[in-house]
């Protein structure tokens, strides 16, 4: 299952600019309750906001007789083609099943996908050779670190299909956002009008902060249910360009 949604430059700069916060406020009141990627961390602190479409891959429990070590030489593997396949600007979305005793991909196939252009990863389980991961300019989202190949435990068996990610429901194209505290998940239908929504509430949320800062209190400030608020608001952005 795939969309035809595409996500525009200029609806990824937006993104670049909203908080995973923001964007779980807006989910939620359309009835999304469940967007957060659960269990998932940066694997090193990143400047700038991970914006992608999902590219997903799809781990079962490996069984002996089908992942020796000599399946790695199989040009068809499914793990390989799709570090060679992720299209540039989506994000590659993991499902290991939570399972973290074996690795999903290590710092070679994580660099490799940083050089073709990916705008991030992101797995429910582990990452070997993460010290090298974290040192890529690309965001990478995991569970932990875990040094087994994936052969132990995971078999590679599916590209592009619905997944699901840290208990999220994650298909093909939806967007992925992922800030500090860690990923969520947009589904494609809504990404433009999640995108001028949050837009705008990142903007108060901003002016939030600098009047509570100032000794403000939050009743009638946020929300803001108080008109004073709202004028003084009016007031900030037009000085500040907002």
């Amino acid at each position: 299952m795939t969309t035809d949604y595409v996500l525009s430059d200029a609806t990824r700069a937006k993104f670049k600019k909203i908080s995973t916060a923001s964007i779980a406020t807006a989910l939620y009141k359309r009835g999304l309750r469940n967007q957060f990627i659960q269990g998932v961390v940066p694997v090193a602190p990143k400047r700038e906001t991970m914006v992608g479409q999902a590219f997903t891959l799809r781990y079962i429990v490996a069984r002996e007789d089908r992942n020796p070590i000599t399946v790695f030489r199989n040009p068809d593997h499914k793990q390989r083609v799709a570090i060679e396949t992720c299209p540039a600007g989506h994000v590659l979305v993991m499902d290991a099943r939570k399972d973290t005793r074996a690795a999903t991909a290590g710092s070679i196939l994580i660099t490799r996908l940083a050089l073709r252009g990916a705008a991030g990863v992101v797995s429910d389980g582990g990452f070997r050779d993460a010290e090298g991961i974290g040192a890529l300019d690309m965001p990478a989202y995991y569970a932990k670190p875990s040094a087994p190949t994936n052969l132990t435990l995971h078999e590679a068996i599916d590209i592009n299909v619905p997944i699901s990610c840290g208990d999220v429901a994650v298909f093909p194209g939806d967007v992925l956002v992922g800030d500090g505290d860690g990923v969520m998940v947009i589904p494609a239908h809504l990404a433009e009008e999640i995108a001028e929504e949050c837009t705008g509430m990142e903007s108060y949320e901003d002016f939030v902060l600098e009047q509570v800062k100032a000794g403000a209190g939050i009743i009638g400030l946020y929300p803001g249910t108080k008109d004073e608020y709202q004028e003084m608001y009016k007031a900030w952005r037009e000085k500040n360009g907002r």
